[in-house]
């Protein structure tokens, strides 16, 4: 019987190199009862206090250039980012105060002090409400005492609308106003400590798809395949972790359907999975054949990898993020595909922002006009789909330089070696 390379490879233990492959290969070695997973984040260097306060001083700088008095932020990735404090949102307002000029102070429920303050790396100004009382006096407590008793206050898209009530009745001489000049200000340029974080999560993700590519067996259904993506980022060292798997015609459905597949001889799989390392993402999708591709499969999987190619060559500093999108469009366009966002075709944007959130702004999407430029990520998913026959994906995250591009992780040159490597 003829092997396709994904079976040459099992058969194999992965022997035949190292990197992505020894893990997979030490197991092989031990006869199979070692962990073919080792945690590869143990060495990686956290968010510290020193970032953190830079954020806040960057935060405050813009907030004086827009002229935001002070921006609140609710629970959430937000809130992580500037002061490291890590709460869940609920009925109970907990929120973070950060004044144009002075030290941030937290709001929250009483009872909740002590907790949140072991997860406060820095600042000291707690300010607590018990369950008769309004958290939003607090708030205005908080305000005057930096001196702001008129002006602007900023809340992000995501503030739920309990809070701006809240704080229209308490802080009446206040106009709220959108926060997010300021918080994508920060966010959306990374700092070296940032995309080294980034970098291993995308590690942790691509030697994952490396063991699933491996193990993949006739017969499976997506929840199998979504379990050994699962143990493989776990074991690697990924937390927060997320899996899509799709079959055959259920992988031209981007985010999949409830029809039940398995895993068939000669079978599209279309795999889009991620997790996080330290609060920072990787995303990356990857569509394999099993068995043998057909002249279809390979001519439309060679198509999507050159519109990712497409999108990485146009993605330069100066350049609209929108002209990205546009120019893997035109190249598909002119294959007959679309037009714009029909199908069959791409029906989704090129790319999306990504860091501590899957999805942060701006968008590889036409019509985007924020210039690109160093400290930038994104998600780089050109993908073509037809709903009667089959969809492929591919999804590496790139970052942006001085001198242009970078990738986290290189997508692969062809169907028959499907994992591509390390950037």
């Amino acid at each position: 019987m003829k092997m396709n390379k994904r079976q040459l490879l099992k058969l194999a233990g992965a022997t035949a190199g190292t990197g992505l492959l020894a893990p997979v290969a030490a197991a092989a070695a031990s006869g199979g009862t070692a962990s073919p997973f080792r945690d590869i984040t143990v060495d990686v260097t956290p968010i510290g206090v020193d970032e953190r306060l830079a954020r806040v001083a960057k935060a405050q700088k813009l907030m004086r250039e827009q002229d935001i008095d002070a921006i609140l932020l609710e629970p959430g990735s937000a809130m992580v980012y500037f002061s490291g404090v890590r709460w869940w949102r609920s009925e109970r307002l907990t929120t973070v105060i950060v004044p144009r000029e002075g030290e941030i102070a937290i709001v929250t429920p009483y009872f909740e002090e002590p907790s949140v303050r072991e997860s406060m790396t820095f600042g000291d100004d707690v300010r607590t409400w018990h369950e008769d009382e309004s958290p939003f006096d607090r708030v205005a407590g908080v305000l005057r005492d930096r001196g702001i008793r008129r002006g602007r206050i900023g809340l992000e898209d995501t503030v739920r609308y309990f809070v701006v009530d809240g704080l229209k009745r308490a802080a009446p001489g206040h106009d709220i106003v959108s926060a997010l000049p300021v918080t994508l200000g920060c966010r959306m340029y990374k700092t070296s400590a940032e995309l080294a974080l980034m970098k291993k999560a995308n590690e942790v993700t691509l030697m994952a798809y490396r063991h699933v590519y491996e193990n993949l067996e006739a017969g499976m259904v997506p929840a199998d395949v979504s379990a050994m993506m699962q143990a493989a980022q776990t074991g690697f060292g990924g937390v927060g972790i997320w899996n899509i798997a799709l079959f055959g015609q259920a992988s031209a459905y981007p985010h999949g359907t409830t029809q039940p597949q398995k895993i068939e001889e000669g079978q599209i799989v279309l795999m889009d999975c991620g997790c996080s390392v330290q609060d920072y993402q990787s995303d990356i999708s990857r569509t394999f054949v099993f068995g043998e591709p057909d002249k279809k499969q390979r001519q439309v999987w060679d198509t999507v990898r050159k519109g990712q190619q497409i999108a990485f060559e146009t993605a330069d500093v100066g350049v609209p993020a929108g002209a990205v999108d546009d120019a893997v469009r035109g190249y598909y366009e002119s294959l007959g595909y679309g037009p714009g966002y029909e199908t069959p075709g791409l029906s989704h944007r090129t790319g999306h922002g990504i860091g501590m959130d899957g999805h942060e702004s701006v968008n590889f999407v036409h019509g985007e006009k924020t210039p690109l430029a160093p400290g930038m990520c994104f998600s780089n998913e050109p993908g073509l789909y037809n709903f009667d026959e089959f969809g492929v994906r591919l999804e590496d995250c790139l970052y942006m330089t001085e001198d242009g591009p970078a990738w986290f992780t290189v997508p692969p040159d062809s169907l028959d070696e499907p994992i591509g490597r390390l950037g």
